[in-house]
């Protein structure tokens, strides 16, 4: 499965635009997509919705894959209990 960051880059990059392009849609720096497309920054969920936008994207997906990143960032360091929270959390979401 693919990373948010990752998906931004080739979604970015079969269209043939640069980072800057990028960038400036969403007025910030162009290390900052850089940083984003590496998986070392998260984007924030209003950034990810621009950038499914300009990128004419499905906006679902990328917010699909945005959430996934940010779960996974909450529980990385967590691995002996994270299974156990996110049966809870599925649990309770189907309530």
């Amino acid at each position: 499965m693919k990373h948010f960051g990752q998906k931004v880059r080739e979604l970015r990059e079969t269209q043939k635009l640069l980072l800057r392009q990028v960038a400036a849609h969403l007025e910030v720096d162009t290390a900052l997509i850089s940083k984003i497309e590496r998986g070392e920054r998260n984007a924030s969920k209003t950034q990810a919705v621009e950038i499914a936008k300009f990128l004419k994207s499905n906006e679902e997906e990328l917010l699909t894959l945005w959430l996934a990143d940010k779960i996974e960032s909450a529980i990385v360091e967590e691995p002996s209990v994270a299974y156990q929270a996110m049966k809870i959390v599925n649990k309770n979401l189907k309530k």
